[in-house]
């Protein structure tokens, strides 16, 4: 916990840079971690103590400088509110947010690599983010590892973990692979588990599966001479 007066000697958020104007690598490293926040909107619609940024950068005081931030992929914060003040975040600054580190936090490794196993594992260990997820899907042979990792914080260092999806108790949900059809292209994507193992569904999933069930109803219907288009009103 950082000494009152250290912290009112810190920049506030709206005096930090909110973008490196880097451009991400590739569409994917936008696209991925946006299907995970969109899910997590469903998933967790009505609980208001979370938040999950993309691509945005995270300020803190265990590195050299707390005005140069790093930027994941994605992160999630658990205990933070949803609208910090109200107001959209530009940047997440652990020191405005109650010493409220991610407990999660996402990367994913491109054509350029960008420390992920190395320089920046080091410095979410050194934050205390609980737990590390690296996706490689493509150059996962090029850095010897495997294309989907965990790691969590034990005693102080990052250690791999085993099982997809894996199941996350403190955060209260899993995280693993699959693959599907969005937008008309078949892919794969990360998605949320619930504790059972379960997959949660997107949007699109879940209304497809309601239209089958309609139709499904429908079939049965007219297997019994119920005209389906025309059942009569209570």
């Amino acid at each position: 916990m950082l000494s009152p007066d250290l912290k009112n000697a810190l920049p506030t958020t709206d005096e930090l840079a909110c973008s490196d104007d880097t451009p991400v690598d590739n569409e994917d490293q936008n696209f991925l971690p946006n299907i995970l926040l969109f899910l997590l909107n469903s998933i967790w619609a009505n609980r208001m103590d979370w938040y999950f940024g993309v691509d945005m950068g995270i300020y803190h005081t265990t590195g050299v400088n707390s005005r140069v931030p790093v930027v994941p992929d994605a992160f999630l914060s658990v205990g933070v509110e949803r609208k910090k003040g109200g107001k959209s975040r530009k940047s997440y600054a652990v020191w405005e947010e109650n010493g409220i580190v991610p407990i999660f936090i996402f990367e994913m490794v491109s054509h350029t690599p960008g420390g992920e196993y190395d320089e920046k594992l080091d410095i979410y260990r050194k934050l205390g983010v609980l737990y590390y997820v690296i996706y490689n899907p493509e150059f996962w042979r090029r850095d010897q590892h495997q294309p989907f990792e965990v790691y969590k914080l034990i005693d102080g260092n990052y250690q791999s973990q085993i099982g997809e999806p894996y199941l996350m108790p403190e955060v209260g949900l899993g995280i693993g692979r699959h693959q599907a059809v969005i937008g008309g292209i078949q892919q794969e994507f990360l998605c949320w588990y619930d504790q059972q193992g379960n997959r949660y569904f997107t949007d699109a999933e879940q209304a497809q599966q309601e239209r089958q069930r309609a139709e499904q109803l429908a079939q049965y219907l007219r297997s019994l001479g119920v005209d389906p288009n025309n059942l009569p009103s209570n």
